[in-house]
């Protein structure tokens, strides 16, 4: 099925009342757990997971996909208002956005924000539509050391340019390498680090472990370094909503630029939407003409860098549909969710569950659409809810993590898990460690263990089997230039980005890119 016809079959699916009810919530929904700092898509759809087994699968992944569009709406939101960024690729947009809220262009610059996510979900969300067909064509003629190998990539770009030390990084994914071995062998049944316990012989349930990583990780982190109980808002001044005529000439060129890097570094993947946001800052800012106003309110570095995020967010769902490859923490959960549905994402997804996926695709346009009317209508309404106390809201949080634990499977055993890894998750943030790779390694090890057993049980243990393939050469190779552009492009961008911003103002503080 063509790109096209798969569109118009998704639109079909998506559009009937019930799904774009679905839609609805999830891009409200979404687009409020954007605006809150701390908390994210991924966090949020495996809050919502145990509550979503009585719907359709079309119905819960379209509500998830709205979820997933919003919360990238809502974050520039926090990074415009509150100079807050909840995760990296609202970093830049928190440097320029913020100075034009200082201004008294705090409109424009939210406007300027969702206009850029729109133009830019659009335009990534039709080349999905497009390339995952052929990236399907692809994948059906690899072996099992080539699923490896891009495994491998996933598992180290995830970790080393995600976060502030790639060796943390390293040290995260480790750990969820091991919390996937929890459990019985699938090939000898033997039990793996179990200790004993009968309620570990299936091993750790995924949405458990996110849950606590993230929602208890993150109020043990916020009770304990909180100085205030309610979130410093920027004011909007009142005024002129939309953009003026020069702040289009100024941003339409960035929006494009901006979906063009995020696209393709969403599909490679590239650690996350931390380097095409700040590659695209860089580019915005050598192109220009105002090269002054970096760091001091320029358009360009507000458009830019939200298009790149945007756009990056609709790359990642091409490996995650075509080869069931998560390459970021959100990709991960909508990859849990569908195992859940006894449904495994890989090549045969798009002519076993064509209606799924398709309307999957279908219902992010939809989302676009509906988003950009939530969004600059609404934006007093938004900033209101960052009214709500801290207590208040993490408590809120608290009580629906630990509902939603117990309700995945009615096991207070659940609960005790929970509540251990939450501690972890607190710990990783006070020292620094990224949680992104340790979900990504808990999900994704069990299946690049199958296809490392499979490649050597075809070659009789040959261990040499797993480069030997042309495709595997190339992806090491393309890999290592990966890793090595990555750290260099990253430090190029801060060198130039972060003394701009520094001027007059501190950078604004982030902690990881893990709620993507």
């Amino acid at each position: 099925m063509s790109g096209w016809e798969g569109l118009l079959h998704g639109l079909s699916v998506a559009v009937t009342p019930e799904n774009l009810l679905f839609a609805l919530i999830g891009t409200i929904v979404g687009t409020l757990i954007g605006v809150l700092p701390g908390i994210g898509p991924a966090l949020t759809i495996a809050l919502l997971l145990p509550m979503t087994y009585g719907l359709e699968p079309a119905a819960a992944f379209i509500m998830f996909a709205g979820i997933y569009y919003g919360a990238m709406y809502g974050g520039s939101t926090t990074a415009i208002l509150l100079k807050t960024p909840g995760e990296s690729g609202s970093v830049i947009t928190a440097i320029d956005g913020n100075k034009m809220a200082r201004k008294g262009r705090g409109a424009a610059a939210l406007a300027t924000a969702a206009i850029g996510s729109f133009i830019a979900g659009t335009i990534a969300t039709l080349l999905l539509a497009f390339f995952a067909p052929w990236m399907v064509e692809v994948a059906i003629k690899l072996g099992a050391q080539d699923y490896f190998a891009l495994m491998v990539v996933a598992f180290l770009t995830v970790s080393a340019l995600v976060g502030s030390s790639p060796v943390r990084g390293l040290v995260s994914m480790a750990l969820g390498l091991t919390v996937g071995l929890v459990g019985l062998d699938f090939q000898s049944g033997q039990q793996r680090l179990t200790f004993g316990q009968v309620s570990l012989l299936d091993g750790i349930d995924t949405v458990v472990l996110i849950v606590a990583l993230f929602a208890m990780g993150e109020v043990l982190y916020v009770a304990a370094h909180q100085t205030t109980s309610r979130f410093d808002i920027m004011p909007v001044r009142k005024g002129k909503r939309w953009m003026s005529r020069e702040d289009w000439r100024r941003a339409w060129r960035p929006w494009l630029r901006g979906t063009s890097i995020g696209f393709p570094l969403g599909v490679i993947p590239a650690g996350g939407s931390e380097i095409p946001t700040f590659l695209s800052y860089t580019l915005e800012r050598k192109l220009s003409k105002r090269r002054e106003e970096f760091g001091h309110g320029a358009i360009e570095g507000v458009a830019g860098p939200e298009a790149a995020n945007n756009a990056n967010a609709a790359g990642t769902l091409v490996p995650l549909l075509t080869l069931g490859i998560p390459t970021s923490a959100t990709a991960a959960v909508i990859l849990v969710a569908f195992q859940q549905y006894g449904i495994q994402p890989g090549p045969q997804l798009l002519d076993t569950q064509s209606a799924l996926v398709w309307g999957l695709i279908a219902s992010l346009l939809i989302a676009n659409v509906i988003l950009l009317g939530l969004n600059l209508p609404l934006i007093g309404l938004w900033v209101k809810i960052l009214k709500i106390p801290k207590p208040y809201l993490f408590a809120g949080i608290m009580v629906f993590a630990l509902l939603g634990t117990y309700a995945v499977n009615g096991s207070a055993f659940d609960v005790g898990v929970l509540l251990f890894f939450g501690v972890a998750g607190y710990l990783m943030r006070r020292f620094g460690f990224p949680v992104s790779p340790m979900i990504v390694g808990a999900i994704l090890g069990p299946l690049a263990e199958v296809q490392l057993r499979r490649a050597l049980d075809i070659a009789g243990g040959d261990v040499t089997t797993l480069v030997s393939t042309p495709f595997t050469i190339v992806v090491y190779l393309t890999l290592a230039a990966v890793l090595l552009g990555g750290f260099l492009m990253r430090r190029s961008a801060r060198n130039d980005t972060l003394p701009a911003a520094a001027h007059d103002d501190e950078v604004p503080d982030v902690r990881e890119s893990s709620h993507r």
